[in-house]
């Protein structure tokens, strides 16, 4: 018989801190972001604009993240909890 250890909280990135609506909104912008980057990257003429365009991928690829998971690390490192998603006390 096999016993499997199961912790009773919830690890960081899986609570929501973002509020429905601004995942709706990192999604949007992510992918704009992530396509923009690919349609730009396919023409890119020097060393600089490809580094921009990857670090555009780059960025649209962090807020379709979040906005998927619906959690910032960044926002979870600075305490930042939106008032619509507090617990009451």
């Amino acid at each position: 018989m096999t016993s499997h250890h199961t912790s009773l909280s919830t690890p960081a990135w899986r609570t929501v801190n973002i509020t429905p609506a601004e995942r709706v909104g990192r999604i949007v912008v992510g992918l704009a972001g992530i396509i923009a980057g690919l349609v730009l990257l396919a023409g890119a003429g020097s060393v600089l604009a490809v580094v921009l365009e990857v670090l555009l991928i780059a960025a649209g690829l962090d807020l379709l993240v979040t906005g998927a998971l619906g959690h910032c690390p960044l926002y979870a490192k600075l305490g930042h909890v939106p008032k619509s998603l507090r617990s009451p006390r």
